[in-house]
């Protein structure tokens, strides 16, 4: 513990960095290989299907808490579902750095606040959900123009949402 204590200090001390805000996103969290997520450890160059929670055959839901921004991480994604949970919070903009995603099943949890304008970037998705949050405001053009280009289905955004249709 000694000698721990000893290289952070000499660290700190050497001016490698003096504080987080010195540090990027990629360094705080990316850098180790791998990222954790709600317990369990993902490997970042490898995960390339994550679903984590939904209803459990006794119809209990598994995850909580809010969604985590280093899962921005996981740049080889092709499909999150973290549908059907107890997830709270923001939309972190971290998510419309998974530019590989096809597939993005946010839906049926207590998601609040705006649709981040990330989510624009995710040009090859195929299918989008965020039905049956508590998501507000407008859908930003970025996104508006995603439904369009990729023709997602407005309806498994807008329902059960409190969401101003601008993208018509």
């Amino acid at each position: 513990m000694k000698k721990l204590l000893l290289i952070a200090l000499l660290i700190v001390g050497c001016g490698v960095f003096e504080d987080e805000e010195e540090l990027s996103f990629y360094d705080l969290y990316c850098s180790q290989g791998y990222v954790e997520l709600w317990g369990a450890y993902y490997d970042i160059e490898s995960t390339i299907h994550l679903q984590v929670g939904g209803e459990s055959v006794s119809g209990l839901r598994e995850i909580s808490g809010i969604i985590p921004s280093h899962i921005g991480c996981l740049e080889n994604l092709t499909w999150l579902t973290l549908s059907r949970n107890e997830l709270t919070g923001l939309i972190p903009p971290e998510v419309g750095s998974l530019t590989n995603l096809t597939k993005l099943y946010l839906g049926d949890n207590q998601l609040t606040g705006p649709i981040p304008p990330e989510i624009g970037n995710l040009t090859n998705l195929t299918e989008l959900t965020l039905y049956s949050n508590q998501l507000t405001g407008d859908i930003p053009q970025a996104v508006c123009g995603l439904i369009k280009s990729n023709n997602l289905d407005i309806d498994w955004i807008l329902n059960g949402n409190n969401l101003t249709n601008t993208c018509e």
